[in-house]
């Protein structure tokens, strides 16, 4: 089926490296697909956009997936907190899909716009954001509302993915660290998790109606996972101080591509 798009060697070549390379990013801080599916757009111009995403989606969760259990054995993720959030990001991201087919993506940009502005100025301005773990609740009832609040971050930011997408993994880390107070590192070992259920759901959308090139979505995974596993080491070994600097870059990266995407009228 992918030869109907004209996935040439030297096409599949491309999309691979652009895959493994969304892998590492997506797993230091998120924001992979600022990669990886523009890649899938120059690489498949003649196939309709149902099926460039669906065919995004499941190359993102092969090194989700990996990337979360790479952190999950360093032993950064708060399974506890990570599992509900999942969850709910997953129901999110459901329903997100179904209002999807009401609004139009760009209903949602000048809202992404602003709010990543606020993340990335919030981030720049407190340099010492994230670098420990401090979090907000302490007490007899702290772990009841700290999970509610996961579990409401989870179904908002899961609602978001359905309906439009960019950002949210940048989101979410942002989300971890200043509303329930983690550090970047683990914030983007509990992010992982989340995404996974996000990306499942929407994947089970899309290859419902037909929409996923399997074969050229594995073998993009393939790439994903890998740097995916090695932007999870990454991560670990270099601490908060370094995704951080990730975080902001991609962050940048995402101001200036939805900027464009706004100007442009797309």
């Amino acid at each position: 089926m992918e030869s109907l798009y004209g996935v040439t060697p030297a096409i599949l070549a491309f999309l691979v490296v652009a895959a493994a390379l969304a892998g590492w990013v997506d797993a230091v801080s998120g924001g992979g697909g600022l990669v990886q599916f523009p890649a899938l757009l120059i690489g498949l111009p003649g196939a309709p956009p149902a099926t460039v995403l669906g065919t995004n989606k499941l190359s993102s969760i092969v090194g989700t997936t990996a990337a979360a259990i790479t952190y999950r054995r360093a032993a950064v993720t708060d399974v506890a907190t990570a599992v509900p959030m999942a969850v709910a990001a997953f129901l999110g991201s459901a329903v997100g899909a179904v209002v999807a087919t009401h609004l139009p993506g760009t209903f949602f940009r000048p809202l992404a716009l602003v709010l990543l502005l606020v993340v990335g100025t919030w981030t720049l301005v407190r340099p010492a954001l994230g670098e420990g773990q401090d979090l907000r609740w302490h007490g007899t009832d702290a772990h009841a509302r700290h999970g509610v609040a996961a579990v409401a971050m989870g179904a908002t930011i899961g609602l978001y993915d359905g309906v439009f997408g960019p950002g949210t993994g940048t989101f979410l880390v942002f989300g971890l660290v200043v509303l329930l107070g983690y550090s970047f590192l683990n914030a983007s070992a509990i992010a992982k998790i989340v995404n996974v259920s996000t990306n499942l759901a929407a994947l089970i959308v899309f290859a419902a109606g037909g929409h996923v090139l399997w074969a050229l979505g594995l073998t993009m995974g393939a790439a994903n996972l890998a740097g995916g596993v090695v932007g999870a080491r990454t991560a670990v070994r270099r601490g908060s101080g370094f995704v951080r600097v990730v975080f902001l870059v991609v962050v940048a990266a995402l101001l200036v591509k939805l900027g464009i995407d706004i100007v442009r009228g797309a």
